[in-house]
């Protein structure tokens, strides 16, 4: 696996939208969504991307397919530099990466039959007479456990957690090698989250995908993930496998997002590291560490230095100055 090319390697990703502000409309600065992100992803690998809302997860993932072209950075697949290419260049790499959005519902158009919807990058992608097309949806169907007799209902005639399988047949109709996991579970009620997250297992497990599963429920990166990136303010601040990272945090942001996770069993106590104060505009960013104004532990340095992602145990990275 060491020496196996990565399945995705982004670089110093970066995505900034202007803007508009003033009587004219004229420019008026840039949302920083995504600031400088790293990391790469295996095949077989599932990398978690966690944070608050708003920290520029889904922006990662939409920069990676392409679907919002970054600022600056670059992102390969398979070894390929895909930053710049053309739309049509960019078509043999959307056969590899596809996506699951985080609302089954909207993400689907309820004009469509299902079987159409699942078939739809078979028909863009492949040339397959109707038959052909028609079999293989039936198939994808039942690979996520539908049935081939619903091929026919629309969208509103299935219920949540039969949309986002859905959702995860037409992301599989081009055997992808990665596949983002736009919060995939989190609109889904609490017992059928768990049959997608094992559906999402047992289909990697099969198939051997790489998934970057993105989300902010701890609880289930640490279920499905191998590694977890933690993002604050559109940065990685702390990046490990997950025993390290959920067993020895290294960033205060980390052990903040870790403290507030709920404990099932009521004796269990523990010290909740409350973050007090709000998370800065990403328009108007502190300086220095971005954290600093809500760390319990900033320095002069953490207000004035901005501290670079570096390797703290074996393949544990953190950005923080008292690591």
């Amino acid at each position: 696996m060491a020496d196996a090319v990565p399945v995705l390697r982004v670089t110093d990703l970066e995505k900034h939208f202007p803007v508009k502000g003033g009587m004219f409309g004229g420019r008026g600065g840039a949302v920083h969504a995504v600031d400088g992100v790293s990391f790469s992803i295996d095949p077989g690998e599932t990398l978690g991307l966690v944070g608050e809302s708003g920290c520029g997860k889904s922006t990662v993932g939409r920069t990676i397919l392409r679907l919002l072209d970054p600022t600056a950075g670059t992102v390969e697949v398979g070894g390929t530099d895909i930053t710049n290419l053309r739309t049509r260049e960019l078509k043999p790499f959307r056969r590899r990466m596809q996506i699951i959005f985080q609302d089954p519902f909207s993400s689907l158009d309820p004009r469509m039959k299902a079987g159409a919807i699942v078939g739809e990058l078979l028909t863009v992608h492949e040339s397959l007479s109707r038959e052909e097309r028609n079999a293989r949806v039936a198939e994808l169907f039942a690979r996520v456990g539908l049935r081939d007799a619903q091929m026919d209902n629309y969208p509103h005639e299935f219920s949540g957690g039969q949309r986002q399988r859905l959702g995860i047949a037409r992301a599989l109709s081009l055997n992808p090698e990665l596949i983002i996991c736009d919060e995939p579970v989190s609109a889904l009620d609490v017992s059928i989250q768990a049959q997608v997250i094992n559906l999402l297992k047992d289909l990697q497990a099969e198939l051997g995908l790489a998934y970057l599963f993105i989300a902010h429920d701890l609880a289930v990166v640490e279920h499905l993930a191998d590694r977890v990136a933690v993002m604050y303010l559109g940065r990685i601040v702390e990046i490990a496998d997950k025993t390290s990272l959920f067993g020895n945090p290294q960033h205060p942001y980390t052990e903040s997002l870790l403290a507030a996770v709920p404990i099932p069993d009521p004796a269990v106590t523990r010290d909740k590291r409350i973050l007090e104060g709000d998370v800065p505009s990403p328009i108007d960013r502190p300086s220095g560490c971005h954290f600093h104004t809500r760390c319990p532990y900033a320095t002069d340095r953490c207000r004035e230095e901005d501290p670079a992602l570096h390797e703290v145990g074996n393949g544990h990275f953190t950005a923080c100055h008292l690591r």
